[in-house]
C-alpha cells in the first residue's frame, strides 16, 4: 500500500481529536512530502542534526515534534524550530532548555517523557523523579509544560493497555492540580504497534512510524528531495 493508503487507513480507527505525528527518522525528503500531500503537518525525529537536516528544505506550516532523547548541548540548535519538545526527563535539561530559549526570548512548549516500564535501555523519566521536575518546572520563565509522553515497554495486549492505563492515571491527577506553567493537553503514547491500544486507553496524540512509510531502511541516510 502506498504512504497516503497508509495514512488514510490509520485515521480511520483514530478519533478527531487525536492527532498523528508521523515518524520520519531515516526517511527521505520524498517519503515525507508523500505524508504532507496526504494532509499530515506533524512530524516527529529523533536525532536533531537529521531535523536540522530537514528543517530548511521541507515545509514551513509543518509542525515539528522531538521525540527521540534530547542531550543538553544540541538543545540551542532546536530553539524557535519545534512545536514540541516531547523528551523532556531531567532537571538538567529543563535548566539548558530555559537557558536556550530565554536568550532568544521565547517559550518552550514540552512534554515530561515518563519511563512507566523502568526499563534500563530507555530514557524518560522515572515516577519518582516527577514531582521534583515538575517543581522546577514551576520556577521557569520559559519553559511550559503541555502534557506528558511514554514508550512502552514491546508486550502482550493486555500488558500494553496496563502501562497506557497508568500513565492516564498519571496525566488525570496532574490534570486536577493546579501549576505554573503546567497543563495537561497532550498525552502522546501509541506506535504504530500499539496506537489503536493507546488510542482506547486516553492518548490524543500517536507517533507512527512504520505504519506510515513500511519498514525502515537503515542504510538510506540521505535527505534527498
Amino acid at each position: 500500500m502506498s504512504i497516503q493508503d497508509n495514512i488514510n487507513n490509520i485515521k480511520k480507527v483514530l478519533k478527531e481529536n487525536i492527532t498523528l505525528i508521523a515518524v520520519s527518522k531515516t526517511r527521505s525528503l520524498d517519503e515525507m512530502e508523500e505524508a504532507y500531500n496526504s494532509g499530515l503537518r506533524d512530524f516527529g525525529e529523533n536525532k536533531v542534526q537529521e531535523f536540522t537536516d530537514k528543517y530548511e528544505p521541507f515545509h514551513k506550516d509543518v509542525r515539528w515534534h522531538i521525540i527521540g532523547h534530547l542531550q543538553t548541548n544540541k538543545v540551542k540548535y532546536i530553539v524557535g524550530k519545534v512545536f514540541l519538545i516531547q523528551s523532556l526527563d531531567s532537571v538538567r535539561l529543563l535548566k539548558e532548555i530555559e537557558k536556550q530559549y530565554a536568550k532568544a526570548g521565547i517559550t518552550a512548549n514540552t512534554l515530561i517523557e515518563i519511563n512507566i516500564g523502568r526499563e534500563e535501555n530507555k530514557t524518560g523519566l522515572l515516577l519518582e523523579n516527577l514531582e521534583e521536575l515538575i517543581s522546577e518546572v514551576e520556577k521557569c520563565n520559559n519553559v511550559k509544560v503541555s502534557g506528558i509522553m511514554t514508550v512502552i515497554p514491546i508486550g502482550n495486549e493486555d500488558k500494553c493497555r496496563e502501562y497506557f492505563k497508568q500513565v492516564k492515571n498519571v496525566f488525570d491527577s496532574l490534570a486536577k492540580r493546579q501549576f505554573n506553567n503546567i497543563n495537561m493537553q497532550y498525552l502522546s503514547m501509541g506506535m504504530t504497534g500499539d496506537f489503536k491500544i493507546a488510542a482506547d486507553e486516553g492518548s490524543n496524540m500517536v507517533r507512527i512510524g512504520e505504519g506510515i512509510f513500511g519498514k525502515r531502511i537503515y542504510n538510506n541516510q540521505k535527505v534527498n528531495k
